[in-house]
């Protein structure tokens, strides 16, 4: 997937607000320096950073780029998370991610989960210490707990239950939204809610990047269920065919390949067609948007 971004930069700027690998407890933080560092597209930094330098210039706020950078980081650190405990026996027993041994299989269960839980933690303690440093530290709390609500129970935790519940049952196109608007789409939206809201964004605003990321996360996990139906182990960086192994029902499972693309072009043009309405250079998101579309890894 080709995106018209700095992706060395978005890249650094993640790395370097990670915490140092030092003391009694080096082995957690290894591990998490290991996950965060073994790849992955930054869609989600990529996003928010995108998404915040759009509405600096629509509101002409200088940027600032150490506060935002250490967003970004704590917006990844928690994606990484939620992958290490995905992965985990009790979850998807996955023993490959990115093309590398996942964390579990590294470290062992105990010390994977001790790290994803580790990392979610630390990402309050990055966002928030952001938040103290800004020139307006009142955007900098309704930051944090945007991501509060995303990454929680009524967010990415609560998809991730639903999910891991119907495991193996057949599940009805509503709750398979469900799953997907929660488990992939809250930390988009999230994503570029924290962006827009840092570069001092209103709410109409900020309301309407939340539902243009949720038709990207759409858009993204049926391309996902695409992808591991017709990809291989290579391409993709982990098993493909998880999804029928495990007895999950997909959107593939419930409609077909075709419907699925189809489903997939259809989000991503309601994505684009609310970001042009948008106004204003908003040309790298509406790139990205699309490169999602086609993307086959």
């Amino acid at each position: 997937m080709n995106l018209n971004v700095d992706f060395k930069k978005i890249n650094d700027m993640v790395m370097k607000n990670l915490p140092e690998r030092e003391g009694l407890q080096a082995t957690v933080l290894n591990a998490m320096h290991e996950a965060v560092d073994a790849g992955g597209k930054r869609i989600r930094p990529i996003l928010m950073y995108e998404t915040y330098m759009y509405f600096c210039k629509k509101y002409s706020h200088e940027p600032e780029e150490e506060i935002i950078g250490k967003f970004m980081a704590g917006m990844e650190i928690m994606h990484t998370a939620s992958l290490i405990h995905d992965d985990l026996p009790c979850m998807d027993n996955d023993r490959l991610r990115r093309g590398k041994p996942t964390t579990w299989v590294v470290y062992g269960v105990d010390m994977a989960t001790l790290s994803g839980d580790a990392m979610m933690i630390q990402t309050f303690s990055t966002m928030s210490e952001a938040a103290m440093q800004m020139r307006d530290p009142k955007a900098g709390l309704k930051a944090v707990n945007v991501m509060g609500v995303k990454a929680g129970i009524f967010g990415m935790t609560g998809g991730q239950v639903v999910d891991v519940e119907n495991t193996g049952r057949p599940l009805s196109r509503e709750q398979l939204d469900f799953i997907y608007r929660l488990k992939t789409g809250a930390l988009l939206e999230a994503s570029m809610m924290i962006g827009a809201i840092l570069a001092g964004a209103d709410d109409d605003d900020v309301t309407a990047v939340e539902k243009i990321a949720g038709d990207i996360g759409m858009a993204f996990q049926i391309r996902d269920d695409v992808l591991d139906e017709i990809s291989t182990d290579e391409k993709l960086g982990k098993p493909v065919h998880s999804d029928k192994e495990e007895g999950k029902t997909t959107f593939v499972t419930l409609y077909g390949i075709d419907k699925a693309n189809e489903e997939v072009a259809r989000c991503s043009a309601e994505a684009i067609g609310l970001l042009e309405k948008m106004g204003g250079d908003n040309r790298t998101l509406i790139e990205i948007t699309r490169a999602l579309i086609d993307r086959d890894n």
